[in-house]
């Protein structure tokens, strides 16, 4: 497994970098000692692993995940010092988590996880989807394009629209097949700029560049591209409200 680890103090990258060269099958294709720097070597390296330091300063751990590249699906393991981030992380969806200082035993039981969940690609955009969440207000969403799986910024997407079973994620260059039906997303992404206008449809309220009203029931709405819905009163009223109109 190529795995990339990410610690900001030098011992720590080293304590991790000497417990690895135990296990044959892992290769370390790089280390980062910050954000900027993961963030880099993550889009340039094809990685199955990253063992990912929460608390660093400039760019922390999270803010990794929050920005990771649209087309990087590795295994995150999260590495911390303070029990209450790590708990936190592996709840919403980490593969593990390792406690420093880390033990053998510790990071092999970890390791066995990653590999049990390796070229399991809709687990690992789940996992990295509830990642996400975690991290903040600029989440991600699953989607897949071909036989392929992106995590894709919820700030590019226009909007969600169900064709029966299937739910499309919309951006402004491409469309992805969702993982989750319709209704589990509305409640995932409730409080947020996303509003139900129709039955099949979420819209993205910071694109809406346009409400025409239809008749005294009905409005249509036109968003970023010229993607248009069309909405009830009561629902584009909604939408209105979030615009502050």
């Amino acid at each position: 497994m190529r795995t990339l680890i990410v610690d900001d103090e030098p011992i720590a990258r080293q304590v991790l970098r000497e417990e690895l060269a135990a296990f044959s099958d892992i290769e370390i294709a790089g280390e980062a000692e910050n954000g900027y720097e993961a963030l880099a070597q993550i889009e340039r390296l094809q990685l199955d692993l990253v063992l990912l330091d929460i608390q660093m300063p400039g760019m922390g751990g999270f803010d990794v995940i929050r920005q990771l590249p649209a087309g990087a699906l590795p295994v995150i393991a999260i590495v911390t010092a303070y029990d209450q981030h790590a708990i936190g992380a592996f709840d919403a969806g980490a593969v593990d988590y390792l406690l420093k200082p880390v033990t053998r035993d510790r990071l092999e039981r970890t390791l066995a996880r990653a590999r049990a969940l390796r070229g399991q690609i809709p687990e690992i955009a789940g996992s990295l989807e509830r990642l996400s969440d975690s991290a903040g207000k600029a989440r991600k969403v699953a989607g897949k394009a071909g036989d392929e799986f992106h995590l894709i910024d919820l700030d590019d997407v226009l909007a969600f629209q169900a064709d029966r079973e299937i739910v499309w994620i919309i951006t402004a260059k491409k469309r992805y097949m969702a993982a989750h039906p319709l209704r589990e997303i509305d409640q995932r992404l409730r409080g947020t700029v996303f509003q139900r206008v129709h039955r099949n449809a979420l819209v993205n309220v910071n694109h809406v560049r346009k409400m025409t009203p239809l008749t005294s029931q009905r409005w249509l709405l036109t968003l970023s591209g010229g993607l248009e819905f069309i909405a009830s009163k009561r629902l584009a009223r909604n939408v209105r409200q979030m615009l502050q109109w």
